[in-house]
């Protein structure tokens, strides 16, 4: 999964470029970068690739959330649909903002049911923010088709499939703003690093200016004496990452192709034992091949598969006992755990709960993920290869002996 694996002498000359102009701000200084703008090149070069009319980048994933959800205008008392298996930044950024995620069931896909989607819209629901997870598509058609027919805004999380696709168009370019996340781990990296996608002229304005203290960005006025029209933050991404970001979206093409050859050929071993079932995937053409995720008939049954994968040596992740992208070991989420004094935004300034969390509430969610074994497929794999497919082999004779 992660473009790590491919840093190389392209990453290099892009990094030394920027250190030879002296110049790491995106805005600014313009004689002294000799007129080179690597945040606004990887801006353009991404937009380009996905197909979306406008994109901004900035400090991480997590940002691009928030930064959208701003935009968008969401805040204290509003609420946000999102699904529980998802990695914490997607609710944390909307409870930073005072709004109040509520959470939505997974189905097949593991990614959001439209199905439990619709039950969970109420009169205080504003904005959804499905999760494309694990490389691969949620039903994002129906559900923007469901928030459109409701009056919600669609901020799709596309952290973990960057590349994807549903019907040859781009995850991340079906509802009001896509995001994506270029972390360690991503299938592109710039370190840290996100970006927000859109069609909508307007909103990327709004999510410039927020994303940058709220600077208008007036190319005829010097910075800072532009104006504001509201107040922002600090989510900008630097030009060493912009330019990180540049030389690995080059690659993103040949790394989509390496993971889905590795994902094949141990998915074609796998399907050789009785009782595996697999992760339904809407559209195998526009998978990123970044993780294969199979089930067991049942939880001890995946228990037991995931003790022989250890034995064996295979890498392998369970999510039911994940702590970072499940709900039910949310625990911070569930005990309403608050940094700041009050205990907002668990409570409001009196010390009253303003919002909890069952930790039964998504059983669904918990059925698919407690029968769910997951094995993160690399780009490079020629060596681990060989050992994977020989431990399924002893598996399957233990499994039918």
């Amino acid at each position: 999964m992660p473009g790590f694996e491919v840093l190389g002498e392209e990453e290099k000359q892009e990094i030394l470029g920027v250190l030879e102009r002296g110049v790491l701000f995106r805005y600014e200084f313009h004689n002294e970068r000799k007129g080179v703008y690597k945040v606004r090149e990887f801006e353009q070069a991404f937009s380009h690739y996905v197909g979306a009319k406008y994109a901004l980048a900035v400090s991480s994933g997590t940002a691009a959330l928030k930064v959208g959800l701003a935009a968008l205008g969401i805040g204290p008392g509003d609420e946000v649909l999102t699904q529980g298996f998802t990695f914490v930044a997607t609710w944390e950024a909307i409870l930073d903002l005072g709004a109040i995620p509520v959470f939505v069931e997974v189905d097949d896909t593991l990614c959001m049911d439209p199905q439990d989607l619709l039950k969970k819209i109420g009169p205080n629901t504003k904005a959804v923010v499905p999760v494309h997870m694990c490389g691969a598509q949620a039903r994002i058609d129906t559900i923007v088709e469901i928030a459109r027919a409701n009056g919600l805004k669609v901020l799709e999380d596309t952290a973990q499939a960057c590349g994807g696709s549903l019907k040859g168009k781009f995850l991340g370019t079906f509802g009001d703003f896509g995001e994506f996340s270029f972390d360690s781990v991503k299938t592109i990296t710039t370190g840290e690093g996100g970006m927000l996608v859109t069609d909508d002229k307007g909103l990327y304005t709004k999510a410039s200016q927020y994303h940058d203290h709220g600077h208008v960005h007036d190319p005829t006025l010097p910075r800072g004496l532009e104006g504001r029209n509201f107040v922002g933050f600090n989510y900008r991404m630097m030009e060493i990452q912009g330019a990180l970001g540049l030389a690995q979206l080059r690659k993103l093409g040949f790394i989509i192709s390496r993971q889905k050859e590795n994902k094949l050929m141990i998915k074609e071993e796998l399907s050789k034992i009785s009782s595996i079932t697999f992760r339904n995937i809407l559209d195998e053409g526009g998978d990123i091949g970044s993780f294969l995720i199979f089930f067991l008939p049942s939880q001890e049954e995946a228990k037991w598969f995931k003790k022989s994968m250890d034995e064996n040596k295979i890498p392998n992740v369970y999510w039911y006992e994940n702590l970072w992208h499940y709900y039910k070991r949310w625990e911070h989420l569930l005990e309403g755990k608050s940094v700041i004094t009050s205990g907002y935004p668990f409570k409001d300034s009196g010390g009253k709960t303003r919002i909890s969390y069952d930790e039964n509430a998504l059983p669904q969610t918990e059925h698919l993920l407690s029968r769910a074994i997951t094995i993160p497929i690399n780009i490079n794999m020629e060596k681990q290869l060989p050992g994977i497919l020989d431990g399924i082999r002893k598996i399957k004779s233990q499994w039918t002996a």
